[in-house]
């Protein structure tokens, strides 16, 4: 064996060494996770065992809050409408109003 493949070996040896120490402090956090929620669920001092209907209720919650978001904004357009008709509405009313004159009353449709 010549010393470039020796150095070559030693080099992929130690990746291998640092991937290894990686995958095992891994696996060591992950374990430790789960024995401390082991632990505290068998203490009875953990939260509810009935994540899944925890995980319901909040995406029954969030459906509901895209919904009423949704009804907002549409509220809002149709009071932006509103406004801008009521805008027109005054301008078409003013208008009216100078062109009878100063002393002269606007017509009215009052019956």
């Amino acid at each position: 064996m010549s010393r470039a493949s020796l150095q070559a070996d030693l080099a992929n040896a130690q990746a291998r060494t640092i991937r290894l120490s990686a995958r095992i402090q891994q696996l060591e956090k992950r374990l430790s996770q789960e024995l401390g929620e082991q632990a505290w669920r068998e203490s009875g001092l953990g939260a509810p065992t009935d994540i899944e209907e925890l995980q319901r209720t909040i995406t029954r919650l969030e459906q509901r809050n895209v919904e009423l978001t949704e009804a907002l904004e549409e509220s809002q357009a149709d009071l932006a409408a509103a406004r801008e008709a009521n805008r027109e509405l005054t301008r078409t009313l003013n208008q009216r109003g100078e062109q009878s004159g100063p002393g002269t009353p606007a017509r009215s449709n009052t019956r």
